[in-house]
């Protein structure tokens, strides 16, 4: 199957079970069209049209303005834990289908429909509303331990996005740093910061000062 769009999710802010804050997590299915453009760094909310994003200090702005998460590994953690997980489970705004996210190298560029152009920015790290949202104990490890982590888009060309719309990789940085690469180095090989810098310009200002900070 070629790569596509297989769900659009967006979510409204609300409270969850046991977690008395506003979030934007609960993600749900739409068929669009919904725009995409930059939000504005670095607290600049989400990048699609009518998505909440309500902790704007951690999540957001131009390099975190579109997640997305496989469907595959969605359906990995079904037959993992004998559970359902629907589109936008995980809080991802694009659910792929035919596209190795974690595999995906930092900088590369992807079209998606018509117009809209994203650039893969950094994975994301699992959180105490990720963990309280599944309501599973221990899910931030778990989540760790397995390595796909999903990755954040920049908007590099604006426009609008559909449920199956075709995603083409339109280039390629010319290094070997992948979303799963940067993710065990945030998590548990701070080892690989230093091959993380060799992404150079193609890194995002957050991941570019964290693997500044830390690599060894």
């Amino acid at each position: 199957m070629p790569p596509l769009v297989s769900s659009l999710n967006v979510g409204s802010a609300r409270t969850i079970p046991v977690y008395e804050e506003l979030t934007g997590i609960d993600k749900r299915p739409v068929d669009g069209p919904v725009a995409v453009r930059a939000p504005g760094a670095p607290k600049g909310g989400s990048g699609l049209e009518g998505d909440a994003i309500c902790d704007q200090q951690h999540h957001g702005g131009d390099s975190q303005a579109v997640y997305a998460y496989a469907r595959e590994d969605l359906d990995w953690w079904e037959k993992e834990l004998g559970v359902t997980f629907g589109s936008g489970s995980f809080g991802e705004n694009l659910t792929t289908s035919g596209i190795d996210v974690t595999s995906a190298l930092i900088g590369e560029r992807w079209q998606v429909g018509e117009e809209l152009v994203l650039q893969v920015t950094h994975p994301r790290t699992p959180c105490r509303t990720f963990a309280l949202w599944l309501q599973r104990n221990g899910w931030v490890q778990t989540f760790t331990a397995h390595g796909a982590p999903g990755t954040y888009l920049a908007v590099i060309v604006p426009g609008e996005v559909r449920r199956g719309d075709p995603i083409t990789v339109l280039s390629k940085p010319d290094h070997d740093v992948s979303v799963g690469v940067a993710f065990r180095a945030l998590t548990t090989q701070p080892e690989l910061f230093r091959r993380v810098l060799t992404a150079g310009e193609h890194l995002s200002t957050k991941l570019h000062e964290t693997a500044t900070r830390r690599a060894r």
